[in-house]
């Protein structure tokens, strides 16, 4: 991974429904946007090495939206997930059990359209989304 970007979170969850919030479709669409303002509507996960992923983002009023894919490279179910963008730029996530709770460590290559720290700031922001999202869920 060339000159990765990290960023952080701890779930009050153990690893296994961590990992369940991180990969079941229908909790994807919960969290997988940066602001209010926008959302993701659809989702579809294949979780396995080789397998495809398409999550929809879109701006809630409708006037943009993208497909964010990839495939997976390298799945260890529930402790790590590795991917490849469809821009080709790696991406890896790390779940760490601390006790009752998991710690996220996400790594990506950022691109290079965007400013480093904007594009810290988003995917940190989508990851704090999905903690809160994971910590709703019932035990």
């Amino acid at each position: 991974m060339t000159d990765p970007i990290t960023v952080e979170a701890v779930a009050s969850a153990p690893a296994d429904r961590v990992w369940a919030c991180f990969t079941e479709p229908a909790h994807i669409v919960g969290w997988n946007f940066a602001s209010e303002d926008w959302c993701c509507p659809k989702a579809s996960n294949e979780v396995r090495v080789g397998g495809a992923f398409v999550w929809r983002m879109e701006a809630c009023d409708g006037s943009m939206g993208f497909d964010l894919e990839g495939t997976y490279t390298r799945v260890e179910a529930p402790h790590l997930l590795e991917w490849k963008l469809a821009d080709g730029r790696a991406v890896r996530l790390e779940l760490i059990a601390e006790g009752p709770r998991t710690r996220l460590v996400e790594q990506f290559e950022p691109e290079n359209v965007h400013a480093r720290d904007l594009q810290t700031q988003g995917w940190q922001a989508i990851l704090t989304r999905f903690d809160a999202c994971c910590d709703a869920l019932p035990a």
